[in-house]
């Protein structure tokens, strides 16, 4: 039997997984999906809710990422697309950009046709500490919509109200849940925008949030049966994608509209999530 030598096999081993990785990226960019949006419907039991906030409807959109690899036609698509919907709230969960902060001046006027009976808000993300979040919040200013940073707002609907809250940034900022709901009136459901999932954790030992909403995952972007997505990033290794119990409080985790690192989303296509407010039956 004829040996291989070592050297002759690691270079046999080399090329077999270059061309399967080759293989693989060939396949991933074939069905690629990143602009492929989507609406994920999805209903929030919550307890004791006043007939008026029955079936109130909130269009989330996260992880722009505009600029980069994330084109302005995607983000004007999901604009047409939450508008479509007919919402009575939207709201943003942050990293607008990328590497370029400038990106926000292109990205805002389209955000600016975001539409919904009680207003549109958002919430930071890492990628806006990381860049700068000065122009950030000079580009939200400019075109009046407001970005909650560790404050919240009363939203009357009929003769009811909700409180939508929205946190700095949870792994580069500073987080203050107390300060964010400091005006929540008492017996109202509390709506709380935090871009890591992963922090719902601490977020539900506080009984006053009935739901938070977040992004920063991407899904990973590329997920496989079984195994799930091979790659996450950090504070969103445990609640990736969807829906999550914590405690007494509802998680969702968005799957985001742009892309990072590499233009591909393989089964894990971005999505606006519409989220109903509905009557817990317990």
């Amino acid at each position: 039997m004829t040996k291989i030598k070592r050297r002759d096999f690691l270079k046999l081993a080399f090329l077999t997984i270059a061309g399967s990785s080759a293989v693989a990226g060939s396949y991933l960019y074939a069905h690629n999906e990143t602009s492929q949006l989507v609406i994920e419907p999805v209903q929030i039991p919550i307890k004791n809710l006043k007939p008026a906030l029955e079936g109130f409807t909130i269009a989330q959109l996260s992880d722009i990422h505009f600029g980069g690899l994330t084109k302005p036609e995607i983000a004007r698509q999901a604009v047409a697309l939450a508008n479509s919907l007919n919402p009575d709230l939207v709201v943003l969960t942050g990293d607008y950009v990328w590497h370029n902060v400038e990106a926000i001046f292109d990205l805002a006027p389209i955000l600016t046709d975001l539409d919904a009976r009680y207003g549109v808000y958002a919430a930071l993300g890492n990628h806006e500490i990381w860049t700068d979040v000065g122009v950030v919040l000079q580009a939200f200013e400019e075109i009046r919509m407001p970005l909650l940073v560790n404050q919240g707002v009363t939203i009357q609907v009929g003769n009811e109200n909700l409180y939508l809250a929205g946190l700095d940034d949870g792994w580069s900022g500073r987080p203050d849940l107390n300060a964010a709901l400091k005006s929540a009136p008492k017996n109202v459901p509390v709506i709380l925008l935090f871009h890591e999932p992963d922090l719902a954790d601490r977020v539900s030992l506080d009984s006053r949030p009935s739901l938070q909403l977040a992004g920063h995952s991407h899904g990973g972007q590329v997920r496989f049966p079984i195994i799930g997505a091979p790659v996450l990033p950090y504070l969103s290794w445990k609640y990736n994608m969807g829906l999550y119990r914590v405690r007494d409080m509802w998680l969702y985790t968005n799957r985001g509209i742009g892309v990072t690192n590499i233009p591909v989303r393989y089964n894990c296509p971005p999505e606006i999530t519409l989220l109903t407010l509905v009557q817990a039956s317990d």
